[in-house]
């Protein structure tokens, strides 16, 4: 498990062409004592690794969907805690790496050595922490490098090629490139200069490079595999989860099980 594991799983993958797919779900959302089975169904379906969203009051970087999910997972009494005893638990039935979608606070509030040494006893294996700056990141660092747990960037439309290309060189595991400017959701169109900007992220990456935000269609997903190497798809799953609607994740799914155009 840790870093190693999350690397070894997409780099495989990606060497053999195979599209990327993680997807993402909120922890507590339908009830904590779901969750692994929520992560099985996925894995099941063909999920490459899961990113699992920690439920936080103040969720900058999250759209409408997922906000709401956190709320109802909050309001089910979903803790850190509990999302930590529940992977301990279960971690042996999930065959595929697990990624936890945090904001700081909850790191800082928890301590931060606590939080990696948890992380490392329920299988995490990388973070996404998206309120936290390249700039600030050897606050936490050195906590989790002794765990050997992967800090996994995300790259903005907007930042200039200079600080893409650092990010790209720091990143663990892959680097997440977010397809607009903005919070998460669903979209409609997405800007035709996106191609040109991914194709640039691959050349100064050595990491697999995802397409995030906004991804909620099977044509999506494919159309991202020309030009990445995977996909992370959140508001759609959540939405789709909720409804009950198993197949239609498994046809988002099964549409990165395709060979990717780009190497």
């Amino acid at each position: 498990m840790g870093k190693k594991f999350l690397k070894e799983k997409l780099e495989k993958l990606r060497t053999e062409g195979q599209g990327i797919f993680i997807p993402y779900l909120m922890a507590g959302d339908g009830g904590l004592e779901n969750l692994v089975d929520q992560v099985s169904f996925l894995e099941n379906a063909g999920a490459s690794a899961v990113e699992i969203g920690i439920p936080f009051s103040d969720p900058a970087a999250d759209g409408p969907v997922i906000q709401e999910a956190g709320k109802r997972a909050l309001q089910g009494g979903t803790t850190l805690t509990g999302i930590f005893e529940t992977l301990k638990k279960s971690r042996g039935k999930i065959g595929i790496p697990i990624i936890f979608m945090t904001y700081f606070n909850p790191i800082l509030q928890f301590g931060l050595d606590k939080f990696a040494e948890e992380c490392t006893a329920a299988g995490v294996d990388g973070l996404i922490i998206p309120d936290l700056p390249l700039e600030h990141t050897d606050i936490l660092k050195p906590h989790i490098q002794k765990e050997d747990i992967a800090l996994i960037q995300l790259a903005s439309l907007t930042s200039s090629k200079e600080r893409l290309k650092t990010i790209a060189e720091t990143t663990d595991g892959f680097l997440y490139a977010v397809t607009i400017n903005g919070i998460t959701g669903t979209v409609k169109e997405f800007q035709s200069s996106l191609k040109d900007h991914f194709l640039e992220l691959k050349k100064v990456c050595d990491a697999p490079v995802l397409a995030g935000f906004g991804i909620s269609t099977p044509d999506h997903v494919r159309n991202f595999l020309e030009i990445t190497d995977g996909v992370v798809v959140g508001s759609r799953i959540i939405q789709l989860l909720q409804e009950k609607k198993l197949e239609e994740i498994k046809e988002l799914i099964e549409a990165a099980d395709v060979k990717t155009s780009v190497s």
